[in-house]
């Protein structure tokens, strides 16, 4: 291991006066040490691809670590509670690609969600392949099909909780307790949640992985992933390859995406609050056949909710089916003023999607009505606009999409 690798598992723990603190004041100051130089309480952007070896610097060379990605880092270790250690990505399909390279020898078999993110399963079905890694997707939603389902090359269980784009959740602690009683990596996919509203890691997880251009950053504005570890053993092959390949994010994206976590507790609870307003008025309106959220009492898994969420939050992501087909989906995506039609999530900005022909569309056509995604489901990703507006929003584009057609 490298001096700069040693460094970063040191700049990895959390600072020993913040490990007492509630989320709220972990995320504004955790990983945030204020500038030894000028005094100043926002941390400085380093751009500097090379350090000073005269002046003994802990740095050497921005690929094997950064200021920037080390606070930030430092911040997400803080708060994804249970973990020991983050390691920061270019992408959140880096993350998933680092991870699976790194921690399975060729032969290995994965046991996913069959129902996770077309990006992710675009990867497993794709690449992963090229490295000897095969893949099977199976309904983790019932703890006991894993042991129908498992095999002696089973040496990793990848879990999506809420999973993209149907919003059914895994038992995690009952997943995790079969995989490890068989040898096997958990890696828990919590983009969806964001570490404010779920730990995988305290369920069992070893690995928490996020698509940090979601809800961690927030404001749309940055690419990137984070991949939080409970394992030395597990942290240090990871961080190795992100070296190595140098799936590294910038300096300047580091520091966006940590701006944007210090009010990630203010984000969710927002996001929580107008998702459930939106989820309850879907729900009531007759044009609509089915609303898809964690939040509501009609969830299948509302009791999995309430055990494995921040007081039982649904988080800002809501589905629904509705009435008229694919015709009346992309009405109802035509017709929002506050709904923006555009893929990704976890903004501050409200938006809506087709998952049938946008994020999925590169999964076949049987299996995405074998998963729940079906040509009328639509997705919304509720933002921190005012819940009257978005409320106002949906129905009136629900009625103007299903208009003479029911």
């Amino acid at each position: 291991m490298t001096r700069s690798d040693s460094i970063s598992i040191i700049q990895n723990s959390p600072p020993q006066n913040t490990t007492h603190l509630e989320f709220a004041s972990l995320a504004i100051h955790a990983g945030s040490p204020h500038d030894p130089v000028t005094g100043a309480v926002i941390e400085p952007i380093s751009l500097s691809t090379t350090f000073s070896q005269r002046n003994h610097s802990q740095y050497e060379y921005s690929r094997s670590a950064n200021p920037n990605r080390d606070n930030f880092e430092a911040a997400t270790t803080a708060l994804e509670a249970g973990a020991r250690y983050s390691v920061a990505f270019a992408s959140g399909s880096a993350s998933t690609s680092m991870i699976v390279q790194a921690l399975l020898a060729p032969g290995s078999r994965i046991l996913a969600s069959n129902d996770v993110y077309g990006g992710t399963f675009r990867y497993f079905s794709n690449v992963a392949k090229a490295h000897g890694v095969t893949v099977s997707f199976e309904n983790l939603r019932d703890p006991e099909l894993i042991r129908d389902n498992w095999n002696d090359n089973t040496k990793m269980v990848w879990i999506e909780s809420p999973s993209n784009p149907t919003l059914s959740l895994v038992d995690i602690a009952a997943i995790s307790e079969i995989a490890h009683q068989r040898g096997a990596i958990v890696v828990a996919d919590n983009t969806f949640l964001s570490p404010y509203l779920s730990n995988p890691i305290l369920l069992g997880a070893d690995i928490v992985s996020h698509s940090v251009t979601k809800y961690i950053n927030g404001h749309s504005d940055v690419i990137m992933g984070v991949a939080s570890f409970a394992h030395t053993r597990h942290f240090e092959k990871v961080k190795f390859l992100q070296n190595a390949i140098g799936a590294v994010p910038s300096p300047f994206d580091c520091f966006l995406a940590h701006r944007g976590l210090k009010t990630l507790h203010l984000r969710m609870k927002a996001c929580c609050d107008n998702a459930l307003a939106v989820a309850e008025a879907l729900e009531s309106h007759p044009a609509v056949t089915k609303v898809l959220y964690p939040g509501l009492a009609s969830h299948p898994q509302r009791n999995l909710a309430q055990k494995q969420h921040r007081k039982g939050l649904g988080g800002g992501m809501v589905s629904f089916r509705i009435h008229g087909g694919y015709d009346a989906a992309q009405k109802f995506c035509r017709s929002t003023k506050l709904f923006t039609l555009a893929e990704s999530l976890g903004g501050i900005e409200s938006l809506c999607e087709i998952p049938w022909s946008m994020t999925h569309a590169a999964i076949d056509e049987t299996m995405r009505i074998e998963f729940g995604v079906t040509e009328n489901l639509v997705r919304l990703s509720v933002g921190c606009e005012d819940a009257e507006d978005l409320v106002k929003d949906v129905i009136q584009a629900v009625e103007k999409a299903t208009m003479g057609g029911m």
